[in-house]
């Protein structure tokens, strides 16, 4: 009798080690994709956002009036 007793504790214990070991194991797969997930979003929406452009202004002098000539890198802006 003792040794039926022994037998289903170490199979419970088993069974509960393997239980909590697919859990954990399942867990740290989920946190994982989302993870991957949020990381993958995160890299496209930085993609196609537009990259600020930075706009110089300088003053010429043109027959007595100011010219304001701009470069944003696309090409140049030029206010008579």
């Amino acid at each position: 009798m003792q040794s039926i007793r022994s037998v289903f504790l170490l199979l419970a214990g088993i069974t509960a080690f393997v239980a909590l070991a697919l859990l954990t194991f399942s867990v740290t797969i989920a946190v994982g994709g989302i993870l991957t997930v949020l990381m993958v979003g995160r890299a496209l929406s930085l993609k196609m956002k537009p990259a600020p452009v930075r706009a110089t202004a300088r003053t010429k002098s043109h027959s007595g009036e100011n010219m304001r000539i701009w470069n944003d890198g696309r090409g140049t802006i030029i206010d008579l």
